[in-house]
Order: structure tokens, then sequence, then C-alpha cells
């Protein structure tokens, strides 16, 4: 028999094309490329502008969205929910990958970017639109927060009480189209309100040194 060695670049072609149908298979046989295990939180810490800032520059923090939620009101708008009565938050959903970072990793990086004392709002915010709180989406999420809550507490560096509530997670209303992603469509509003509110200044000064722990700035 014959061999024509001419064709044999064609095979490898064709191999190699085949191979490229099918990353994932070499990618799940790499013990170093584990499979993303992606889980969600939701934080409410004032303005849901600085809430999804802050998430968006933590290790493993996927993606977020910016919404409402702890409320009875269906589908509320942004301002029927910062007029009061509907019993919603300003709050930020935040997917995140647990093979990089765990939700208590998340819970630290909460309380180190507000003011867990305020019980009227956050910073320039008031109102009860505006006030801290965790919204737990199982047991185990709510019984690490609140377990992280005792343990700050029993830190006592803080002079005041923490205020924010740990409850389970009703419905999630995502917010207006121009709320999410703020920070990055509108930078230099975006700045000038925070720089306003007082919001920066405050943590520095309630959390010095652990002020946005956490955070890849």
């Amino acid at each position: 028999m014959i061999i024509n060695f001419m064709y044999f670049p064609l095979y490898n072609l064709l191999f190699l094309c085949l191979i490229s149908l099918f990353p994932s298979v070499t990618q799940a046989d790499n013990p170093n490329n584990p499979p993303q295990q992606i889980l969600t939180a939701i934080f409410a810490g004032g303005c849901f502008w600085c809430v999804e800032s802050d998430f968006d520059h933590v290790k493993g923090v996927l993606s977020t969205v910016s919404g409402y939620t702890g409320g009875d009101t269906v589908n509320p708008t942004y301002s029927e929910v910062t007029a009061g009565g509907t019993g919603h938050l300003e709050a930020v959903k935040v997917m995140y990958d647990d093979n990089i970072v765990s939700y208590e990793t998340l819970l630290k990086v909460f309380w180190y970017s507000v003011d867990p004392t305020d019980d009227g709002g956050q910073f320039c915010d008031r109102g009860d639109s505006y006030k801290t709180a965790i919204f737990t989406r199982s047991k185990d999420q709510k019984k690490m927060a609140e377990v992280s809550k005792t343990a700050l507490e029993a830190t006592k560096i803080l002079e005041n009480p923490i205020v924010t509530k740990i409850e389970m997670a009703g419905p999630f209303y995502p917010a207006e189209d121009y709320h999410q992603d703020y920070y990055k469509k509108k930078p230099t509003r975006y700045q000038f309100y925070r720089f306003r509110c007082g919001r920066d200044g405050r943590i520095r000064d309630l959390w010095g040194n652990n002020a946005f722990w956490g955070m890849e700035k």
C-alpha cells in the first residue's frame, strides 16, 4: 500500500478543527481550571450606585445588578421607592464565583464599606430606602451573616450598636436601566456625588485601615 504523505497536513488541520469545537473538555480535565460555582448575595448599603461599584472591585465577583427588595410593592420604580411607603430598600444583587471568593468574605467587604450604625439611611441619603440590610438566600447564608454580625459586635470597634437587619430575601426587582453601572456610564457625576455625599470620608473615619477592605481599586 502506498501512502501519499502530501495529505497529512489536511488530516492534521481537520483534527485541530475538531478539537477546537470542544474546549470545555480540555478545561474540565485541567485541575487548575475548576468550573465556576456561581452563587448570589444581596446587600443593601445605601445608594446602589456606590454598592455596585464597590463590589465590582472585589476579585471573584462576576456581575452586579442594582435593584429594589425587602418590600411588598410589585415592580416598584425609583421614584416610588425613594418617596417611601413601598418597604423596599435600594439593594445590589451580587453574582460571585464561590471558588474564588466566599460568602464570608463578601460579608466582610460589606461591613467595611457601609455605616451599619446608621438607622436613618446612609451618609447624605436619608430615609428608609437607604438603610443597610443583608438579604440572605438560604439558611446557611443567614447563619453566616448572623455569625459575622455577632463577631463584629464583639470587637467593640464601633461606638454605637449595629442596626443592619438580616432577613431572608424576597423578590428582587432590577432598577431602571440608567441606574445599572452608573459609575461607568456617568463617571464624573458619580464621583462628584460620592464625594459630596461624604461616603468615603465617613467610612474611613469609622473603619480606619479596614475601610474598603477586600476591594481592588
